[in-house]
């Protein structure tokens, strides 16, 4: 059952040179308990569809042109900026960021950014009596309610150590610059586990770290999300990272998703030109190193049609008039493009 459901989603940003179309009629599901795979080379749009979903867009000069949003049934662009800050964003969705260096702050100690997340995001602060859901919220000039950060305090103590951060109470007294790369991401992990959220998005958030660390952190995250049901948007370019940790693979281009499928699939048996010519382009030591010729097309005024075209050695005059329709290769496997690859493998 989807959790979040993304339709037609058209987003420009004003430029100095004019408006750039930055997502051109998107669309994207997560079902419950899945992980999702954002793919695309840099500048295709993920990250601003991560701000989208969580309505940070800049204002004035971003606005959502076309579609919907919908996450648990509930249009999140209809919702009101308070109603989002209240009970979406740092709750029900949670983020961990690309850069574990500068996320958190530096001349807090980790406890007193924990404590800071708990007093305004903890999950104890909701209880439901009769099907009601009560909600308190301690204001700057009250205290922490006891009862609540006791609940609170060992909740945190037990996904610090689910983390892999030893001696908790030595960890919450430390600053950020006392802990190594790798530390810092586990800790954001926890930090977006401890609301209980029903989705994370996770833009790239291994980027900054070595090999052998990322592996050990995708494996974490894999796991600690599996066991809670929670759904994953995960952001990267890197389609190794893709193979390891997500269910299923969506592929963007220049603002538009081009494929959808689960990860087998998507690896095995690709649709899109496009995918193909990424794959096409991972190292392999039997073969020379191979690009994808040509630019990404600009926001600015990107081509018409499929914009894919003026880089594919398949296209043809109706990939220059049309977008091509989204077609089913399977119940889980969606692709738009007027000449797939997978009919030229079958000829």
């Amino acid at each position: 059952m989807a959790l979040l459901k993304i339709r037609d989603l058209t987003v420009n940003i004003d430029a100095d040179e004019g408006v750039a179309r930055v997502l051109d009629q998107v669309n994207l599901t997560i079902d419950r308990g899945e992980v999702v795979g954002l793919v695309g080379e840099s500048g295709c749009g993920k990250t601003t569809l991560g701000r989208t979903i969580l309505g940070l867009l800049p204002r004035p000069q971003s606005r959502v042109e076309t579609g919907q949003v919908l996450f648990d049934g509930a249009d999140l662009l209809a919702l009101s900026g308070a109603h989002m800050q209240r009970d979406v964003r740092g709750r029900r969705i949670t983020v961990i960021p690309q850069d574990p260096f500068g996320s958190l702050n530096p001349v807090f100690t980790l406890g007193d950014q924990i404590r800071e997340l708990m007093k305004w995001r903890s999950p104890y602060q909701r209880e439901r009596l009769d099907g009601a859901i009560l909600r308190w919220w301690p204001d700057l000039a009250r205290a922490y309610p006891r009862r609540r950060w006791a609940k609170d305090r060992k909740a945190i103590f037990e996904m610090l150590e689910e983390v892999q951060i030893h001696n908790p109470d030595d960890a919450l007294r430390k600053y950020p610059h006392e802990f190594s790369g790798g530390q810092r991401q586990r800790l954001l992990i926890a930090m977006a586990m401890l609301p209980q959220p029903q989705l994370i998005i996770a833009d790239e958030p291994t980027t900054a770290l070595d090999v052998t660390i990322q592996a050990q952190i995708l494996k974490l995250l894999r796991r600690m999300v599996k066991e809670r049901g929670i759904s994953v948007l995960f952001t990267t370019h890197d389609l190794g990272i893709a193979y390891e940790i997500c269910d299923r693979v969506v592929v963007m281009y220049a603002g538009q998703e081009v494929e959808a499928a689960p990860t087998q699939a998507f690896f095995a048996s690709p649709a899109h030109h496009y995918t193909q010519q990424l794959l096409d382009s991972l190292p392999d030591p039997k073969k020379d190193l191979h690009d994808i010729p040509g630019q990404i097309p600009s926001p600015l005024n990107p081509p018409a049609g499929c914009r894919f075209h003026p880089r594919c050695l398949s296209a043809a005059e109706d990939c220059r008039m049309a977008r091509p329709p989204n077609t089913a290769l399977s119940p889980t496997h969606a692709y738009r493009c007027f000449h797939p690859v997978i009919r030229q493998v079958g000829a």
